[in-house]
């Protein structure tokens, strides 16, 4: 659920960063992908046109994470094999990694922010077919995009974000609110505006726009299924605090949500940092120090207080 906000003074310091075009190969496949009757080889010829890119996806295709027998080097193969859907948000991932900054702005860590983005994609995803949605990949991408506008305010409001980094203390507070009461806006916000301009789908500027709102989806789940899965991700702790203060937020509206034969929250986290693990490695990143079943375990249960 987007909150109207006054983005003015968004848009202009997003139009002030001169935000770098997506590649030509992903528009491309963007704007394929709106026509249901286009095929494999419609989607393979601007894969093909773009040799970074026909590496990127051969790679991924022929990654344990899909664990086919054989190698696969033919990328209509490839989109035959893992669908069109798949291999056109990877091209949209591998994009945007490829465009945002890396700036030096206090505690922000670009490493960690892709560490999260992609434990939040894992969850969104598996959560999403928890739910019974048959668009779980998308979801993966939304989820995986949601904080992208981060590196790039970071860049432009150095100063700003260092203070604002620096007084979230290990989470306690949460960035977004911290920039609503800064700026009247939230990167939630930017990234929604960013995906606009790069004419992604609609669903993703609104899932990113929405992230932040989990609260506005747990009074009807079934119908804001897609909303839910990703604003639930957003609770998940983070690769670069020490505590997770969204725990018991967390844990509620898990609880509410999941279906009756739902796994527990530890064998769900078990089996995130297992794909985790295994998608990882496609994206060049490495694991957070801390798991998330780890993350589940060490987290002491809160006490009752005598009275």
């Amino acid at each position: 659920m987007a909150i109207d906000r006054d983005n003015t003074q968004l848009e202009e310091l997003l139009t002030g960063a001169q935000l770098p075009a997506l590649p030509q190969s992903a528009i491309r496949l963007l704007e394929l992908s709106q026509n249901p009757d286009h095929t494999s080889a419609d989607f393979a010829v601007p894969i093909e046109s773009d040799p970074g890119l026909t590496g990127q996806v051969l790679r991924f295709v022929n990654s344990s994470y899909f664990g086919f027998s054989h190698e696969i080097s033919s990328i209509k193969l490839a989109i035959s094999l893992v669908g069109i859907r798949t291999i056109k948000n990877f091209a949209l991932w591998s994009a945007v990694f490829s465009l945002m900054p890396n700036p030096k702005c206090g505690p922000f860590d670009l490493k960690s922010l892709w560490q999260d983005s992609l434990r939040r994609a894992v969850f969104s995803r598996r959560f999403g077919k928890l739910l019974g949605l048959s668009d779980a990949e998308d979801l993966f991408a939304a989820a995986l995009l949601q904080d992208m506008a981060v590196p790039l305010l970071a860049k432009e409001l150095p100063t700003e974000y260092e203070t604002l980094l620096e007084r979230r203390q290990d989470g306690q507070f949460r960035l977004a609110q911290l920039e609503a009461d800064t700026f009247g806006w939230t990167h939630a916000d930017a990234g929604a505006l960013i995906a606009r301009g790069w004419h992604l789908p609609a669903a993703f500027a609104s899932l990113i726009e929405s992230h932040g709102s989990v609260d506005d989806y747990l009074d009807d789940p079934s119908n804001n299924r897609e909303a839910l899965a990703v604003s639930l991700s957003a609770l998940l702790p983070t690769a670069v605090d020490d505590e997770w203060f969204d725990r018991e937020r967390f844990l509620a509206a898990y609880e509410r949500c999941a279906p009756a034969n739902a796994a527990p929250v530890p064998v769900f986290f078990k089996a995130i940092d297992n794909e985790f693990a295994e998608f990882a490695p496609v994206l060049k990143l490495s694991a957070p120090a801390k798991p998330l079943a780890e993350w589940f375990e060490s987290t002491p249960e809160p006490q009752e207080v005598a009275g």
